[in-house]
């Protein structure tokens, strides 16, 4: 395909029940800056936008939107951040009803995170940057090539974040 036809990837809508209540968890609880605010639909910095379910539905599919339903844990969205043990604790000491899929943990591939559901359902994951995970795993003794191996970053991508 030609790259001047090759679609670019602009953002991800998650539909949600109420604009208000998910405009709170993705604005103030995780620090998403609002770059537009339609109502029914708002967009976060970074590409994320969300839709009312009922005004989405009705917009896309117009006579057959009463006839579909929309699911959760079939979507997943995915930030970085520095520190995710003090973000994960943060989150869930101002969040007690924060529903947790599962806490803090190392991955096969060592990177450190989390994952939540939003107020919808949706699962968002928190990650370290992987040039922290590189950080971490050479300097508790891994070799460049074990750190290859156990991250599966290429050689020249660790070799970067060492310098």
């Amino acid at each position: 395909m030609s790259s001047k036809l090759a679609p670019k990837f602009h953002a991800a809508v998650f539909f949600v029940a109420d604009v208000e209540r998910s405009k709170h968890f993705y604005r103030d609880l995780l620090g998403q800056k609002v770059t537009m605010d339609f109502g029914a639909n708002v967009t976060f910095e970074g590409g994320l936008s969300i839709w009312e379910t009922n005004y989405a539905l009705n917009t896309i599919f117009k006579e057959k939107a009463q006839q579909l339903s929309v699911g959760a844990n079939n979507a997943e969205i995915y930030f970085e951040c520095s520190g995710v043990d003090a973000f994960y604790n943060k989150l869930t000491s101002e969040e007690p009803s924060l529903r947790v899929i599962h806490p803090v943990v190392e991955h096969p591939w060592g990177q450190r995170g989390f994952r939540i559901y939003d107020p919808d359902g949706h699962i968002v994951e928190f990650g370290e940057p992987m040039s922290e995970t590189v950080l971490r795993l050479h300097e508790a003794g891994l070799s460049l090539d074990e750190v290859a191996a156990k991250s599966l970053m290429p050689l020249e991508f660790i070799k970067m974040v060492l310098q």
